[in-house]
C-alpha cells in the first residue's frame, strides 16, 4: 500500500517518539497533532482530549476532576463521522493504550464503510479489551454511515424517538452543602441518580430528601459486601422514593446478588457485572437488568446486541455513560428509545465539550433528525 512520503516520515518520526517519551508528551510537544491512516480507503484521526469537569467526581472507591479521552475521525470521499474514547481511570484504558491501540489499526484496507460487520470483527480482534479505543472507532463508523444514507441511527433501527426515556442527572459522593447545590443545579431533570457506597449513604439521600422530593436511582458502585445489610438498606431506600438499585455488591459476590435480587423490593441493575454481549446470559437470573454502556461494550454495534438479547430475556435496560462530550452521548441515546432508563448525562458534567448533539428538554432525552449520531463540531479541535 503507497503512502504519502511525508505523512509517513512525520507519522513515523511521531510513533518513534511516542516510545522514547510517552503519549502526553508527544501530544504537548507536538501542539496534539493527530496521526492519521492511509487515504486509500476508510482514513482514521484521533487527538487525545482531557475531559474537565464542573464539579469533583466522587464514587464509592475514587475521585477525580478530568477524564482522559480520545476523540476519532473516520473519512472516506470527503465524508466525516466522529467517535471518542472516554477513559475514567477505573476501567483500565489511558491516553497511551488508546493511542497504541488505533495506531494498530489498518482501516485502510477497507473501501467500502457499508460493510461494518466485518470492519469491526477486524478491530475487535486486533488486541484484547482496549473497549473504549474500540467505541471510539464503532461510533465514528456507524455517524460515517449514518451520514451515506442520510439518515439518524435510530431510524435505520426502527425505533421510535418519541419513546425515549427521561434521563437522570448524577449526585456525586460530596458534602451536604454540595449535594445541595448540585440537586439545585438540576433542577431541569425528573430523576436523580444518587451515588452511594460508602459510611454516608443514609445522610447522602436524607439530604437530597431535604430539598427534592423527586425520584431517585442510586449507583452503589459495588460498594455494600454484606447481602442482609444490602436489603435492609434497600428496603429503606424503597421509603425514601428510590426506583432501583445499580450495582449493589461486587461483581465476584454472585450468590449474594442473586440472593439479593430475589428478595429486593426494588430491580437490581448490573453495571461493572454486565460489560459485553456475552456478560448478559452471565447475569440472566443475578440481576433484573443491565446497564448498557458504549464505552465497556465496544460500541454501537454491540450495545443494540446486548439491548436485543436483553429484552428477548425479559431483562430491563438502561443505557448509561461514562463522562462523556456530546459524541459519544448522541450515539448512545440513538438506542434510548428501547430502554426503560437512561443516565445520558455526562455531557452536562463536563465544561468543554466540543460537540453538540442530543438534548435533554424538560429532562427527558431529546433525539435530532440528523444523520449518523446526529452531531456537530461547535469547537474545532483537529
Amino acid at each position: 500500500m503507497k503512502t504519502n512520503r511525508r505523512k509517513f516520515i512525520r507519522t513515523t518520526g511521531l510513533l518513534a517518539l511516542v516510545g522514547i517519551t510517552g503519549v502526553e508528551t508527544l501530544f504537548a510537544a507536538s501542539e496534539k497533532k493527530t496521526i492519521r491512516t492511509s487515504k486509500k480507503g476508510l482514513s482514521l484521526s484521533f487527538l487525545p482530549y482531557d475531559l474537565q469537569l464542573r464539579h469533583t467526581f466522587t464514587l464509592a472507591n475514587s475521585s477525580r476532576n478530568n477524564t482522559p479521552d480520545v476523540l476519532t475521525r473516520i473519512e472516506i470521499d470527503g465524508v466525516v463521522g466522529y467517535g471518542e474514547a472516554s477513559m475514567p481511570p477505573y476501567l483500565g484504558e489511558n491516553i497511551e493504550t488508546a493511542t497504541r491501540f488505533l495506531t494498530s489499526l489498518d482501516l485502510g484496507q477497507f473501501k467500502d464503510p457499508f460493510q461494518m460487520d466485518n470492519i469491526l470483527k477486524y478491530v475487535d480482534s486486533v488486541m484484547p479489551g482496549n473497549t473504549a479505543a474500540k467505541a471510539a472507532v464503532d461510533i465514528a463508523l456507524h455517524d460515517l454511515v449514518g451520514k451515506l444514507m442520510k439518515q439518524p441511527w435510530y431510524k435505520i433501527w426502527g425505533f421510535d424517538p418519541s419513546d425515549t426515556p427521561n434521563t437522570s442527572f448524577t449526585i456525586g459522593i460530596d458534602t451536604p452543602e454540595v449535594v445541595k447545590q448540585k440537586v439545585t443545579e438540576a433542577a431541569p431533570f425528573k430523576i436523580l441518580k444518587v451515588k452511594l457506597g460508602l459510611s454516608t449513604d443514609r445522610q447522602m439521600i436524607e439530604t437530597i430528601r431535604s430539598v427534592t422530593d423527586r425520584p431517585l436511582c442510586v449507583d452503589v458502585n459495588q460498594g455494600w459486601t454484606d447481602r442482609v445489610k444490602a436489603l435492609e438498606m434497600i428496603h429503606w431506600l424503597k421509603e425514601k422514593g428510590v426506583v432501583f438499585v445499580e450495582q449493589p455488591m461486587p461483581k465476584t459476590a454472585i450468590d449474594d446478588m442473586a440472593w439479593l435480587t430475589q428478595n429486593s423490593p426494588l430491580p437490581t441493575i448490573a453495571d461493572e457485572s454486565c460489560q459485553r454481549l456475552p456478560d448478559v446470559m452471565k447475569v440472566h437470573g443475578v440481576y433484573n437488568g443491565i446497564n448498557i454502556k458504549l464505552m465497556k461494550c465496544t460500541g454501537m454495534r454491540e450495545a443494540h446486541q446486548m439491548l436485543t438479547l436483553a429484552r428477548s430475556l425479559d431483562m430491563k435496560v438502561m443505557i448509561g455513560c461514562m463522562t462523556e462530550t456530546s459524541c459519544a452521548i448522541s450515539a448512545a441515546a440513538q438506542l434510548a428509545p428501547k430502554a426503560d432508563w437512561a443516565d445520558l448525562d455526562g455531557n452536562l458534567l463536563i465544561s468543554n465539550d466540543p460537540y453538540s448533539g442530543m438534548q435533554i428538554v424538560d429532562g427527558k432525552v431529546t433525539l435530532v433528525d440528523k444523520p449518523g449520531i446526529g452531531v456537530k463540531e461547535v469547537k474545532q479541535v483537529f
